[in-house]
């Protein structure tokens, strides 16, 4: 183990003249001051900035900008007025060319890095139409008292909310809908969920819309407790519900002490209990909790891209592992592929299996429960293994049912760089082939891979 840096050159409260050299893989500026790195969140190569020591640790330290002296080239000027104050996004002053460039060089370093591969110099980008107005998901924290709710995310950092009206890389029917929902707490007076001492009623706002049918589904999750009568009848008023293009308002009781947003019982306050997106000639059936790409149009891309990368798959089995509610194995169903999509969280394989059903692809199996048991089970060869996991990436028991199924190639898709590159690492029988950096999350620092690897 390499020793540590004990000769720590700065202390807490110093002020420091530095200059931002690049960015780290959390988006934050990286600074070195005789020789000691500093993080400097909300920094960008090519600043010049006067900063305040707030943390120090053997590796490390943090600064807190406290002022600007030069700009960099790159910088523009972020169109959110909470933008510096926000922890949603990181990069609505870095110009989006240099934020792809900053993706693509955090997935060639954790793969040269970590799995020790030889990486391209050029990995191809698959950039967004358009960064801002795309995400079609709203998860709300709200805090304060009744009649004054704060509505938002984070502040970077903390666990104080930074409210705004309008959040810009949201759909504008989110923000309407939230921004309709806030007047009528005011108006009512609902009381806010105080999780110091477990009191209120309201916890959080989830509000998902698809652009393509215009349906918008709403849940707002509570502690103990009913609404009141008054504000259930103007919550459900007709002209409100169709103007906002609502279909189900949907009450989740959440009576943990957790940062999990959804609690695990749900009851229809008015309509459905789902909604309906449509990528290209798919519809999709979705409930409140069931995972969907967050950037629909980018996710039109990636599923095509791994419609090519199946091609040769023909009349063989592939097997969508961590399937979500089926968007990939029914994007490939639909291009006549023999698909088997595996999720462990059932209501999204009844999502599945219903979205199935109504686009007709009875050629489509999905099975709740995890990829070890089922993969194990199938007495068939399995041509691709496309896996999609959490941010934690795959566990070592998937890992070996992925080398004992011999795949004829494995399609991995992946929000993190550096499980990636362990993972990739771990499966030495499989050369990669092809890498593509998706721009699923314009604005903010998290990058979406997508990996082709062969068996040797």
């Amino acid at each position: 183990m390499a020793k540590l840096n004990l000769n720590i050159p700065v202390k807490r409260g110093d002020r420091l003249e530095l200059d931002v050299e690049t960015l780290a893989s959390s988006g934050d500026g990286l600074c070195r001051h005789e020789g000691y790195t500093l993080f400097t969140p909300g920094g960008l190569p090519g600043d010049r900035i006067l900063g305040k020591v707030i943390k120090i640790t053997p590796r490390f330290g943090v600064v807190d900008v406290l002022k600007r002296i030069e700009l960099s080239k790159d910088r523009v000027d972020p169109p959110c007025p909470v933008f510096f104050k926000c922890g949603g996004c990181k990069f609505q002053d870095l110009n989006y060319e240099k934020q792809l460039q900053f993706k693509v060089q955090v997935v060639k370093d954790s793969l040269q890095r970590i799995a020790r591969l030889e990486v391209p110099e050029n990995i191809e980008t698959i950039p967004a139409d358009s960064g801002y107005e795309y995400r079609n998901k709203g998860s709300f924290a709200i805090q304060g008292k009744g009649g004054k709710p704060a509505i938002g995310f984070y502040a970077e950092g903390s666990h104080n909310i930074a409210d705004a009206t309008t959040c810009d890389i949201l759909l504008p029917a989110i923000n309407d809908t939230k921004e309709w929902i806030r007047q009528l707490l005011i108006q009512h007076d609902i009381s806010i969920y105080n999780e110091s001492n477990y009191r209120g009623l309201l916890r959080g706002l989830i509000i998902r819309h698809s652009t393509s049918t215009g349906e918008t589904l709403v849940g707002l999750v509570t502690y103990k407790g009913k609404f009141p009568r008054g504000f259930l009848a103007d919550l459900t008023q007709e002209k409100d519900l169709k103007r906002l293009g609502i279909v189900g308002m949907i009450q989740n009781t959440n009576l943990k002490n957790t940062n999990v947003i959804l609690g695990t019982e749900s009851r229809v306050i008015w309509g459905k209990n789902h909604f309906t997106e449509k990528l290209g000639e798919l519809t999709f059936h979705l409930s409140l909790g069931s995972f969907f790409q967050i950037h629909s149009k980018q996710a039109e891309k990636l599923y095509s891209l791994i419609s090519r990368w199946t091609e040769k798959a023909e009349d063989q089995t592939i097997i969508d592992a961590y399937s979500g509610s089926g968007g990939i194995a029914l994007w490939l169903a639909k291009q006549g592929r023999n698909v088997i999509g595996i999720e462990m969280y059932e209501p999204a394989m009844e999502d599945a299996k219903l979205s199935a059903k109504n686009n007709e692809l009875s050629h489509c199996q999905f099975l709740t429960g995890t990829v070890e048991e089922h993969a194990k089970a199938l007495d068939k060869p399995i041509h691709t293994f496309i896996v999609d996991p959490p941010r934690k990436g795959c566990s070592e028991t998937v890992i070996q049912t992925l080398l004992e199924s011999k795949p004829e190639q494995i399609i991995y898709v992946s929000c993190n760089p550096s499980t990636l590159a362990r993972d990739l690492e771990r499966l030495e029988e499989y050369k990669v082939q092809e890498i593509r950096v998706i721009d699923m999350f314009p604005q903010t620092q998290h990058i979406e891979t997508a990996i082709l690897a062969i068996r040797q």
